[in-house]
């Protein structure tokens, strides 16, 4: 075997994975960066002489006969489970899953999950999927799977289980906040397919444009709804990017340099010998003049964090809504020979500006926060800092927000706060222009 070995570079989701076999990442960059010599010192060779000896001793003891592929596999789990909420050992099924997943489509119930202390909670549930129409919501705590408890399960445990064949039905045990007793759902498993990117033109001249998550396809499809969006004239943009939790590191900067000009600093990232890769934009910045507003919430992660800090940090858009989930580190993803994979925290990213956002997220410029009544229902949110065994900040020690909030939530247009905010802003973008100008 080589003494060098490639990486891809995977920017994870929040510590989610939406159970329809997508995210375990908030964006895989497949690049050169990050490559590595593998070796191993000699004391670690002795260590290994312990780890030979329990799998000895376990397979001539054990009251069962047990494989040893499974004795290892289950070591490599703890081993990497360990480190930090997003570092794992792929077993080969979820590693081929992993690398289908960013296309969008993926079979499941439609829910990303994370663990908020030893419970399995629900981030959100996908729109018109099983699990969005059973009425499962973000907040939710998954007490069982079949039956079977969770409290003991790892994530991708608890994905294994809730995956299948489309048509097949799996039983999910949940508990809310507000309930006396737990109720089970019995969901049927379904293709679910992921549309990106959704536009339409609010007040007859604000473009709106929703990413749900980034995947292969969604800069196309923006450039698309943006052209789109241009022949029907409209006058300003509004970026909606709640509730993503990101995807590929290409989708970040192939967004936001359709907002900025070439050659613009989108984001850069640093591992722990200060190596540093910086990721500029190449477009031609067709829409970085257009008055624009940034949509963001507790439930935006990664990818869709280092647009939003982008476009901050450039004075590109007005930031708006609540602070973001707050994962500011990069996943490496190894191939390994047998067909599995290890996912491994390498490197911290970086703002423009400088700035890590790990564990506490893009500040938003105006902060706008929904409707107390319409959240409460939902629980309290889970971000970064939450999740046991998280890095720290190097930048901000000590200070993470520690206000309980509730959980992110989509609600109607009419409802949400935090549209109207923003088109109000947009709407009289020309008359404080003015008024800046005149000062």
């Amino acid at each position: 075997m080589s003494k060098s070995v490639r990486f891809w570079i995977i920017w994870m989701l929040l510590p989610g994975i939406v159970i329809s076999g997508i995210f375990v990442g908030s964006g895989v960059l497949i690049g050169k960066w990050a490559v590595r010599s593998v070796s191993a010192e000699s004391d670690t060779y002795q260590e290994l002489k312990l780890f030979t000896e329990v799998i000895s001793i376990i397979k001539s003891n054990y009251v069962e006969e047990v494989k040893s592929k499974d004795l290892i596999y289950g070591a490599l789990k703890g081993m990497l489970n360990s480190l930090d909420p997003h570092s794992s050992f792929m077993t080969p099924d979820l590693f081929k899953e992993m690398k289908v997943d960013t296309k969008g489509e993926f079979g499941g119930v439609g829910i990303q999950i994370g663990k908020k202390g030893i419970a399995i909670t629900v981030i959100a549930p996908i729109e018109d999927t099983p699990a969005y129409m059973a009425g499962i919501k973000a907040g939710d705590i998954i007490v069982k799977i079949n039956g079977e408890t969770t409290e003991k399960m790892t994530l991708y445990d608890a994905v294994s289980k809730m995956r299948g064949a489309k048509g097949s039905k799996v039983t999910v045990t949940i508990m809310r906040t507000d309930w006396k007793d737990t109720k089970d759902f019995t969901l049927v498993r379904d293709t679910i397919k992921v549309k990106s990117v959704k536009f339409k033109v609010l007040n007859d001249d604000v473009g709106y444009v929703k990413i749900s998550q980034f995947q292969e396809k969604t800069v196309a499809d923006l450039e698309k709804a943006l052209a789109a969006l241009k022949e029907k004239k409209v006058t300003s943009l509004l970026l909606d990017l709640r509730n993503d939790p990101g995807g590929l590191l290409q989708g970040a900067v192939g967004v936001s340099e359709q907002f900025l000009p070439p050659n613009k600093l989108v984001v850069y990232i640093k591992d722990r010998s200060g190596d540093k890769k910086e990721f500029f934009t190449e477009g031609d910045g067709k829409y970085e003049k257009l008055p624009m507003v940034v949509m963001v919430n507790e439930g935006s992660a990664s990818a869709s964090e280092i647009v939003a800090g982008a476009m901050k940090d450039w004075n590109r858009a007005i930031v708006l809504g609540t602070t973001t989930f707050g994962k500011g580190s990069v996943q490496s993803v190894l191939p390994l020979s047998d067909g599995s994979g290890l996912r491994l925290t390498t490197a911290r990213y970086y703002t423009p500006k400088g700035t890590s956002i790990q564990n506490t997220g893009i500040t938003p410029d105006i902060v706008v926060k929904q409707k107390a009544d319409k959240a409460k229902e939902h629980g309290t949110v889970m971000r970064e800092k939450d999740l046991k065994g998280h890095l720290e900040n190097e930048q901000a020690e000590g200070q993470e927000n520690e206000e309980t909030e509730a959980a992110p939530i989509e609600v109607e247009e009419k409802d949400d706060v935090q549209l109207q905010r923003a088109i109000d802003i947009l709407k009289t973008w020309d008359v404080m222009k003015k008024f800046n100008k005149a000062a």
